[in-house]
């Protein structure tokens, strides 16, 4: 019997788009995909996920690497947190899944300041039963101890959970250890894979 439901939160119930952000912000720049590489890839933001760093630390070493793109770079980074906007449909699953009576989590990859941004930001956060965030724990998906982390803090039962993600990696990691899980893709086939588990 299903009891819980975690969700991931970029590009699950938070749009996480740098590439679209980056070319509205900088239109008139060519070379927006260098710098989506050099910002959104770079292991200075998978250690701000892993709250090894602060973002004025990784922003200047991004820049340092990059001193012909410091200007644009450093725009980018001023207030990128407005391009995590809610996906308006997923929060209304995860509310009607409260209302149903399951229980909610999240647990996700995410910075600390943008992690304060949105809960200040939106109300669904309040929904939640709890939830894991990597910077906090110095873990990340797909790591098992970030898994085990949220199962031994909300006594979750993976073989009673869903675990709703999009990205493979972290779908993968989920499985291992019981989790039934949604690879999510759309709102729309969100609904129809819940539909078909009978839990919508």
């Amino acid at each position: 019997m299903i009891k819980n439901i975690i969700f991931d939160l970029g590009n699950v119930l938070l749009n996480f788009k740098p590439l679209e952000y980056i070319n509205r912000k900088i239109p008139e720049q060519s070379s927006g995909t260098q710098i989506y590489e050099e910002i959104f890839k770079s292991l200075e933001w998978l250690m701000l996920d892993r709250g090894l760093i602060t973002e004025d630390d990784a922003l200047d070493r991004i820049c340092d690497r990059n001193r012909e793109m410091n200007q644009q770079i450093r725009e980018v980074m001023d207030n990128w947190y407005q391009m995590l906007t809610p996906i308006e449909s997923v929060v209304e699953v995860l509310i009607e899944l409260k209302q149903i009576g399951y229980k909610v989590y999240f647990l996700s990859n995410f910075h600390l300041l943008a992690f304060e941004d949105v809960t200040k930001r939106y109300d669904f956060f309040s929904v939640f039963d709890g939830g894991i965030v990597s910077f906090k724990e110095k873990l990340m998906k797909p790591e098992k101890d970030i898994y085990d982390k949220l199962i031994k803090t909300y006594e979750i039962n993976p073989h009673e959970s869903i675990f709703i993600d999009d990205t493979k990696e972290n779908i993968e990691g989920a499985i291992k250890l019981g989790f039934k899980t949604i690879h999510f893709t759309t709102p729309l086939e969100l609904r129809k894979q819940l539909s078909k588990l009978c839990i919508l």
